[in-house]
């Protein structure tokens, strides 16, 4: 697979709300996106840092992933994003291949319109690793 950089961190929140202001008074960064991706139950929001994105995800429901990784392991980083330049549908083949266990074995919409796949972090180092293309 052909990783051209990391696209964004993902950093589980309980409220964006309340995280927005550490991230734009504190450290100088500025929110450009929140939206809702009902079908992962979590609303997104994004702040540029040089080329990399920052996506804060806040859970919308109490059954949902990032409410589950909340109350497990608490606020902080959940995941890394990784721009794929050969497709996410070829680098999940070539991760299959490769003996790496996938989440998700189909790309699928995500926030901001991006193709993502998740690699599960038994097989990647303890890393949820996702993989974004336009």
């Amino acid at each position: 697979m052909k990783i051209s950089h990391i696209e964004h961190l993902g950093i589980a929140v309980e409220s964006i709300e309340n995280a927005l202001p550490y991230y734009e008074n504190v450290l100088g960064l500025k929110c450009y996106n929140i939206e809702t991706v009902e079908d992962q139950k979590v609303k997104t929001a994004f702040l540029r840092c040089g080329e990399t994105k920052i996506e804060l995800l806040e859970p919308t429901s109490p059954d949902s992933t990032i409410a589950k990784f909340i109350e497990k392991r608490g606020m902080g980083v959940h995941h890394v994003a990784f721009a794929v330049e050969d497709g996410v549908a070829n680098a999940l083949a070539q991760a299959e291949e490769a003996g790496v266990r996938l989440i998700d074995k189909a790309p699928r919409k995500g926030a901001e319109n991006l193709n993502i796949a998740f690699l599960h972090p038994k097989s990647t180092m303890g890393v949820l690793t996702e993989l974004c293309e336009k």
